[in-house]
């Protein structure tokens, strides 16, 4: 019985060893000692930019999202091109609208300062994704740290990666479902849209042509996106009517009344199998801040570079 049982034990804790293997080295703890200031450092940096845009909070949050659903999260998305490779920047999702690199080459620069060559880009996106979130009046967590930095990015898994704004709910679960994210994590997650802007070119087949649109919603939307391709592509609207610089729940209470204004957005809340969460969340914000949390966590857990693999970049925009 004694041997029974301890090999249970053994073959409980290598079970727990395989499962923990891919963010084993992921922590909250993990610069405490070798870059005690690193948070502060990090949120001051975050603080200065969102209070001279409040726009650039939704900015950088994007960024960590876009970054986790190319190759995990791994600060692909800060490489520029080379002769070797062509990056993200520029693939269908972040041509034009992906923003705020020069805020994290102006972060990067000042943990350099602080304590050089120790913290990956890629946790300094992790880190500047929560801030964004808490300092826009959001909920904030414990971010687990450790990740190292991809030496190469791609735009064709760009391309195929990230959701386009088009998106049927079932490609957004079946994306969402395979980068482990539930589809409860998909609608908690989709609600990043409370802050943030988007392009008329990323909306302007939803206010025109389709019919699960508030008439007057769509009025207002069209008065700043003409008909016309290329005609005020680069206009922008806010994600949120009511409050676009303020982390709350008013995104799920638009979806209900059929003024999300992204094709995707509109289709969390269109008699689907998502519509009961997108109801709760409109009424019950600490539900979702909650679940909001425990998804980010989820998200950055996305295949991080651990231990030996990739490398602590010098320069954000560059392999080392």
């Amino acid at each position: 019985m004694a041997s029974l049982c301890s090999r249970f034990t053994i073959n409980l804790a290598l079970f727990v060893l395989i499962l923990g293997s891919a963010n084993a080295q992921l922590s909250t703890n993990f610069y405490s000692s070798s870059c005690p200031k690193l948070l502060s450092t990090v949120k001051s940096t975050v603080e200065s930019a969102i209070s001279k845009e409040a726009r650039m909070g939704a900015s950088l949050l994007r960024l960590f999202f876009h970054d986790c659903f190319v190759n995990g999260c791994d600060g692909s998305i800060l490489l520029d091109d080379t002769s070797s490779f062509t990056g993200e920047k520029n693939a269908n999702p972040n041509r034009n609208s992906a923003r705020g690199f020069d805020v994290i080459d102006n972060i990067k620069s000042a943990v350099e300062k602080v304590c050089p060559g120790v913290v990956s880009c890629a946790d300094i996106l992790a880190i500047t994704a929560r801030d964004s979130v808490e300092i826009l009046a959001g909920p904030t967590w414990n971010v687990k740290l450790g990740r190292r930095d991809s030496k190469t990015a791609s735009q064709s898994a760009a391309n195929n990666g990230i959701p386009a704004p088009t998106s049927s709910l079932n490609q957004l679960i079946s994306r969402f479902s395979a980068l482990g994210l539930s589809t409860k994590d998909l609608v908690a997650l989709s609600g990043g849209h409370t802050i943030g802007q988007a392009r008329c070119t990323n909306f302007r087949a939803r206010i025109y042509n389709e019919t699960n649109i508030d008439s007057s919603f769509a009025s207002t939307r069209k008065s700043s996106c003409p008909r016309a391709s290329g005609s005020g592509d680069n206009n922008l609207a806010p994600l949120d009517l009511q409050t676009p610089t303020s982390f709350d729940n008013n995104y799920f209470k638009n979806l209900v009344q059929k003024k999300g204004l992204l094709h995707s957005d509109q289709q969390l809340f269109n008699g689907g199998s998502t519509d009961s969460i997108v109801s709760g969340y409109s009424t019950k914000p600490s539900s979702f801040s909650s679940d909001f949390v425990s998804a980010m966590i989820k998200m950055g857990d996305i295949s991080p570079l651990t231990g030996s693999n990739g490398e602590i970049r010098k320069n954000c925009r560059r392999a080392n």
